[in-house]
């Protein structure tokens, strides 16, 4: 594939083979944002573990501490008094069967975030397949199925992000964009690389964290010195 002007002047700035500390890292990657919007800025991890075996699944949830500069779209299936909470902590869609209708008959997903409470998992459980694929399916650990609406609705507008392990035992996570500049990401990025490392299965074996990469939406990928990381 051809690389663009940018791309290339991008990747002069960077050393291919050199692992750089966090700190440089950050301002390298907002240095190779030179796209004319808001580059995004993604880690990509992968873990020593094998994501085929239950016991060694990573996932979970955190809050960024300066969110992901994205406006997030909240989806909340819920009746009654936590329909109202969640109505008025700000969500941008509450309701029941309904949604399920629109989104299996008009293919609807103007949304980033579903919460559901534990008892509406029946409901939307034959949405499984179109929302698994996508990431968006409800999930105890990553706090979107709970009965506390109002937080779960809270924690996703401030900018709560979800991890979890691909088919490649990789994970990718947003932390911001690129005008967030250095310290911003670089907070945010450690408050990621915490909760991976806190989620660490006791069957992981050797060394858990096999390389990390940062890299904005267009530009080239800069290696982070693991080590460094904890």
């Amino acid at each position: 594939m051809k690389k663009g002007k940018k791309y290339i002047a991008s990747a002069e700035l960077i050393e291919a083979a050199k692992y750089y500390d966090p700190d440089e890292a950050m301002k390298l990657v907002c240095e190779t944002a030179k796209a004319k919007f808001d580059e995004t800025i993604e880690v990509h991890v992968r873990l020593g573990v094998d994501s085929r075996h239950a016991d060694q699944q990573v996932r979970g949830a955190v809050v960024l501490p300066h969110g992901t500069g994205k406006k997030v779209r909240t989806l909340v299936f819920a009746r009654g008094d936590k329909a109202k909470a969640a109505e008025e902590a700000g969500a941008d869609y509450v309701g029941a069967e309904e949604f399920v209708e629109k989104i299996t008959k008009e293919n609807w997903f103007e949304f980033d975030v579903v919460i559901a409470t534990p008892d509406m998992m029946g409901v939307i459980g034959r949405l499984g397949k179109v929302l698994g694929p996508k990431g968006l399916m409800p999930n105890p650990k990553a706090g979107t199925v709970t009965m506390d609406t109002a937080r779960a609705v809270n924690e996703a507008k401030a900018g709560k992000i979800e991890y979890r392990l691909d088919k490649t035992n990789i994970i990718h996570c947003p932390i911001g964009k690129a005008s967030f500049g250095t310290e911003k990401l670089g907070e945010n990025f450690v408050t990621l690389m915490g909760a991976i490392i806190k989620a660490k299965p006791a069957a992981a074996k050797g060394q858990y964290i096999k390389s990390c990469t940062v890299a904005s939406t267009m530009g080239p990928g800069i290696k982070v010195n693991s080590a460094k990381l904890g």
